[in-house]
């Protein structure tokens, strides 16, 4: 990666995409505790998982929410860059609006938190994660979040 987190170097046009969601509601952001794989329990993400042949990622980002989190929700905007999880997978982030339910961790996490901006950086999060954070604690302390 480049001295700039937030847009990497090159990344390979084969790259699977993997969707995060920056849920925002009421000022705070989601933050999901892995529970698995090892390397990764115990470490903070934005909530997602991978886009299935044939689907949107928007589409992706909404199923796989529903599924790890139980909720409904809406893909708002994307937030700009692309980065690197390990060799053949790239993530990209969304905002996300909650439609219906309380998020609950119903797969690959432990605990849920809800954040303020001022909270943001209290939890550990995973280093492919923290460029878009820091864009979603950057719409949330504007105002500009649609969540």
């Amino acid at each position: 990666m480049t001295a700039d987190d937030s847009h990497p170097a090159t990344l390979p046009d084969d790259a699977r995409v993997v969707v995060g969601g920056a849920l925002l509601h009421e000022g705070r952001l989601l933050a999901a505790r892995r529970s698995a794989p090892p390397q990764l329990a115990g470490r903070w993400e934005l909530p997602g998982g991978k886009v299935e042949p044939g689907e949107t990622p928007d589409a992706a980002l909404v199923r796989e929410l529903r599924e790890e989190l139980g909720v409904e929700t809406e893909a708002v905007g994307r937030i700009p860059g692309a980065w690197p999880i390990r060799p053949g997978l790239v993530l990209h982030v969304w905002t996300v609006r909650l439609l219906r339910g309380t998020p609950s961790p119903l797969q690959d996490h432990d605990a849920l938190r809800w954040l303020t901006p001022a909270e943001a950086d209290t939890v550990d999060w995973l280093p492919q994660d923290r460029p878009a954070v820091a864009a979603a604690v950057h719409l949330l302390a504007h105002g500009s979040a649609g969540g």
